[in-house]
């Protein structure tokens, strides 16, 4: 995909959620805050993009995000943006259950595609508004470096669409585990 700013993810450091091992969407169903591991992975991160030149911070408006885009702004002196478009995707009726549940309810990651949770979102779902989110930012902002904080989800998408990778390409081609990490800064273009 022919971009005209440059873009860097990164994910939200390690949060009261991923210690739990519980999903965590919206609405918010506790105080998701980062933990203490989940601050110092933030301010390692801060300090790599120090080296970079970046223009802007657009996060998702989740807790977690939006400590993490506070760490981040204020190592690199910007005030981050909010967007929730960038939300992780919605787990319905599953907000704030374990994580293991999902595994009961899809026999396989591929029917995620287009199955959604009752009452959630399917990855199409969250393709739709990544891509419609990535689309303003091409329109709005020229030759800038944006970086996007957000969540596992929306930023493999969104990895998925700049790289020109249909969900099905990308699930055959990035295993699981590989997908961008807790506190992970990546330059994608």
């Amino acid at each position: 995909m022919q971009l005209n700013n440059k873009y860097f993810i990164l994910r939200h450091g390690e949060a009261l959620s991923n210690l739990r091992k519980v999903t965590s969407s919206w609405p918010e169903t506790f105080e998701n805050h980062l933990t203490e591991k989940g601050v110092e992975m933030i301010k390692e991160a801060a300090e790599k993009l120090k080296k970079e030149n970046i223009d802007l911070i657009i996060s998702s408006d989740l807790l977690r995000t939006k400590e993490t885009a506070e760490i981040v702004g204020n190592a690199l002196d910007i005030t981050p943006q909010f967007d929730e478009r960038l939300r992780e995707i919605n787990f319905g009726t599953m907000n704030g259950g374990p994580i293991s549940e999902l595994d009961i309810k899809f026999r396989n990651e591929a029917e995620r595609i287009t199955d959604k949770m009752e009452k959630g979102e399917s990855y199409q779902d969250v393709w739709k508004r990544v891509s419609d989110f990535l689309n303003e930012m091409e329109l709005k902002y020229k030759n800038e470096d944006i970086l996007v904080i957000s969540h596992e989800c929306p930023l493999w998408i969104l990895e998925s669409i700049i790289k020109s990778m249909s969900l099905e390409e990308n699930l055959k081609r990035i295993k699981r585990d590989e997908r961008i990490h807790k506190g992970q800064v990546k330059e994608l273009n």
